[in-house]
This record gives C-alpha cells, sequence and structure tokens, in this order.
C-alpha cells in the first residue's frame, strides 16, 4: 500500500510542477503543442485519479481488517482514521477552490461597476459574500464531520 501513496504523492507533484511550468513558461500557440500538453496532464490526472481508487480500495480492506479487540487505543493514527482525516478534509478543499474561482470573476466585476457607479459598493460587497460563503459552508461540513469521528 505504501508504493500506492508514493505513487499518489508523485503524481500530485507532478501536477503541481506541471502547472507551474506551464505558467512560467506558456506553450507557443501551436496546435501540436496544446495537444501534447493535454495528453501530459489528462495521463497525469488519469494517474493520480487511478492511485486514489487503487488506495482507497486497499485502504478500506486495512482499515475493515483491523481487529478491535487488537487495536491499541494508544497506537496513533490507524490507516482507516487516517483515510477518514483525508475524506474529511476534501469538502474543504473543493469547496475552497469553488470559492476562489467564483470570487476572482465577481471582484473584477464588482471592480468595474464600482469604478462607473460608486454607490453600488454596498451590492458588490454582497455578491462577493456570496461566492466567499462557498468556503465557509465547506469548513462548517469538514467541523461537523470531525465532530462525528472524535
Amino acid at each position: 500500500m505504501y508504493w500506492m501513496v508514493m505513487l499518489l504523492s508523485l503524481s500530485l507533484l507532478a501536477l503541481i510542477g506541471t502547472g507551474i511550468y506551464l505558467e512560467i513558461n506558456p506553450p507557443a500557440p501551436n496546435r501540436n503543442t496544446r495537444r501534447r500538453w493535454k495528453a501530459v496532464v489528462g495521463v497525469n490526472l488519469l494517474v493520480f485519479v487511478g492511485a486514489q481508487i487503487g488506495l482507497l480500495a486497499l485502504g478500506m480492506q486495512d482499515a475493515m481488517a483491523a481487529d478491535a479487540a487488537v487495536a491499541k487505543p494508544d497506537a496513533g493514527v490507524s490507516v482507516g482514521l487516517g483515510l477518514a482525516l483525508i475524506g474529511i478534509g476534501i469538502p474543504t478543499a473543493l469547496a475552497t477552490i469553488g470559492a476562489g474561482i467564483a470570487v476572482g470573476p465577481v471582484g473584477a466585476a464588482s471592480l468595474a461597476v464600482i469604478s462607473e457607479k460608486p454607490e453600488l459598493f454596498g451590492r458588490t460587497l454582497i455578491y462577493l459574500g456570496l461566492a466567499e460563503g462557498i468556503a465557509i459552508y465547506g469548513l462548517v461540513v469538514t467541523i461537523l464531520m470531525l465532530g462525528k469521528i472524535g
């Protein structure tokens, strides 16, 4: 199972590295270059998602195989608890990404509106607050889930 975690970590690092490289050196507008980078990122995402599914399948089997009488309460973090904590962090991560995607265009539009009509400042704050509320909902869900396993 450790090889699956290593594959997942390497795939994630490669995905982040590819994103940083493409941000610093954007590809030329050549169609073949774009197609190649789409293939590279697609294969990387496929490996990442496949490793996550494999880790979930193998980790769930390890977590279910642990006997309650044999398990020590002070043994540290088990595989099952680790997977539960990762699952609990996913709503916050996705909600934060969604809020970031939402706040970008809303903030740009708000600045454009305020530059033309400064009296609409209050309304634009409401829209920004609604977009940022998505992240708060994810945080609340995470806190509720943490209460369930604690």
